[in-house]
């Protein structure tokens, strides 16, 4: 089995982080593809940066395709371009780790907070919540205010932001709210003694069931391959052709 990882910012080094915490999660005779996009943001930290991301998302799903890969997870958690990616993915499993993360979470505990990084990015973690079917269950969202090409330094941070949402009534869960936070969630679980989830795991380990028992993308409806058409500028390349 072959699931191709997508950092959506063009970060190197946070894809290293992230390759780290997804082949954790694999079983062995899973082949993790870290990949970073050619196109896009640093780092994701706002609604416009998100935007720009999704192209550079689009072009590794449809070469993670044409390569054959079983399934994709989008390691950024605002899930940048899911919806699109899963037009293009032909019916394989299209995971983002914050929508993973939450399922996990749902499953772990009754309530559960997510820790990210700057505030501005807190109100995306809520729609996404509610999107997802859990905004009675996420309780609260953090803000370390770290940036995120930074927050890999701040892991006593997180863990006393995860402390203190755990004093917080219905809270008994974390979900760690950036993928470069990946690689801590078993340091600030020692530390809180509570369940810490990463979603760039946790989404690997769900596109790992559902291509294990069978179950891919919806490829039909909403979910149907993208309408030929021609796009122009800049966007040319992404042109659907007929057939």
């Amino acid at each position: 089995m072959r699931i191709r990882v997508i950092n959506p910012n063009t970060s190197e080094s946070m894809t290293q982080t992230i390759k780290t915490s997804a082949q954790a999660a694999a079983a062995p005779d899973v082949v993790i593809e870290a990949v970073t996009p050619t196109m896009g943001p640093a780092s994701i930290e706002g609604h416009y940066d998100e935007a720009l991301a999704v192209p550079g998302v689009l072009t590794e799903v449809a070469r993670g395709v044409e390569e054959g890969a079983d399934g994709f997870v989008l390691a950024c958690f605002g899930d940048p371009g899911m919806d699109a990616a899963r037009e293009l993915a032909q019916g394989r499993p299209v995971i983002g780790i914050a929508q993973a993360g939450m399922h996990v979470a749902a499953l772990a505990a009754r309530g559960f907070a997510v820790v990210t990084t700057l505030s501005r990015t807190a109100g995306r973690a809520w729609d996404l919540a509610r999107g997802y079917g859990f905004g009675d269950r996420c309780v609260e969202v953090l803000a370390c205010e770290v940036p995120v090409l930074a927050v890999d330094s701040a892991a006593a941070m997180v863990a006393d932001l995860a402390k203190e949402a755990l004093t917080h009534e219905g809270v008994e869960a974390i979900v760690l709210g950036c993928a470069g936070m990946a690689e801590m969630a078993a340091r600030v679980t020692a530390e809180v003694h509570a369940p810490v989830i990463d979603g760039v795991g946790a989404a690997v380990g769900l596109v790992e069931t559902m291509v294990r028992i069978g179950v891919g993308g919806c490829a039909r409806g909403e979910y149907a391959h993208p309408l030929p058409k021609r796009y122009t500028g800049l966007l040319e390349g992404f042109s659907i052709p007929q057939g």
